[in-house]
């Protein structure tokens, strides 16, 4: 997937650390008052496909919009959240590349514009859309892109695990035996919550399974130093 970088504004080699070089012909002196860019480091390669800092915070700060974290945008991105983000980058990246394969699980656009609308309104309409696309220095394909990619990503492992992750009437008669301490006496009135929070925790429990799958096959390279911290 290229990079969320407007059109003109530079490229990557695959290195360690990467020089973003202003889009101009070859010998073209910058004008004076534009300033030299800063280095962009490549954090992994992903199935041959290179991961660089820029892209990886952007994503970082999707996911913290996208999750309600908008009070969060202008603090700095500490490792834990970069680690973090670059977790679920990962396994957003194998899983679309996989379906690309098989021409599976496509983002309809009509789906892939209401995760916009939907990101858009977190940030207070359009003037914050803006904003936000302008302080990482993005178009509005790019963040559709990694929308649309999350969305697929999504799909494509409920699809292999939802069913999987429903739980039956004994197992929540036997959960609130087990806990008839903790819970009101009246079960009918704690029925619903409890099978909510078992499927939760057996969603995530597949999922973390399946997750750990898909990634034994794919071939990912940590670079920057953080990034391979998080094998540790």
């Amino acid at each position: 997937m290229a990079a969320p970088r407007r059109r003109g504004a530079g490229t990557f080699w695959l290195a360690g650390w990467l020089l973003l070089v202003p889009g101009m012909g070859a010998g073209a002196a910058p004008p004076p008052d534009v300033e030299a860019r800063v280095l962009d480091r490549v954090v992994a390669i992903i199935e041959g496909q290179v991961l660089t800092l820029s892209e990886l915070r952007f994503e970082a700060r999707v996911a913290l919009v996208q999750r309600g974290g908008v009070q969060a945008l202008d603090a700095p991105l500490d490792e834990d959240t970069l680690r973090s983000a670059l977790e679920l980058s990962i396994n957003q990246r194998v899983q679309v590349l996989n379906a690309d394969r098989l021409q599976a699980f496509p983002a309809e656009p009509s789906e892939v514009r209401a995760r916009l609308d939907a990101f858009q309104a977190r940030l207070g309409g359009e003037a914050g859309l803006r904003r936000f696309l302008a302080r990482h220095d993005v178009d509005l394909v790019a963040l559709e892109k990694v929308l649309a990619r999350g969305l697929r990503a999504e799909r494509i492992l409920d699809s292999r695990i939802r069913l999987r992750a429903q739980v039956g009437e004994t197992e929540v008669r036997r959960y609130y035996e087990q806990h008839a301490a903790e819970l009101p006496a009246d079960y009918e009135s704690v029925r619903t919550a409890i099978r909510e929070k078992l499927v939760r925790e057996r969603y995530g429990a597949l999922a973390a399974e399946e997750l750990a799958q898909v990634r034994a096959s794919a071939q990912v390279r940590r670079v920057a130093p953080f990034a391979r911290e998080a094998r540790r």
